[in-house]
């Protein structure tokens, strides 16, 4: 798992590109759309790891290392 500060940072404030939460800031996608992904196969590339690695900051419980990073 990447916890590369520039990988946290893009979970705090990249927007998904597309589907039913496009638009939304990773960090704030629900975890059973997250779930989904991890049964149906991650998005390839860039998308896919950060997705992959929000399941795992939230199945962890470490969603507080990505608050600061968050842009009003």
């Amino acid at each position: 798992m990447d916890l590369s500060p520039q990988m946290l940072k893009k979970l705090a404030t990249m927007k998904m590109p597309f589907g039913k939460y496009q638009g939304r800031v990773l960090m704030d996608l629900p975890e059973p759309y997250l779930l989904w992904f991890a049964r149906e196969g991650f998005p390839k590339g860039e998308l896919g790891a950060l997705l992959e690695l929000m399941l795992e900051i939230r199945i962890n419980g470490l969603e507080s290392l990505l608050q600061p990073l968050r842009t009003r």
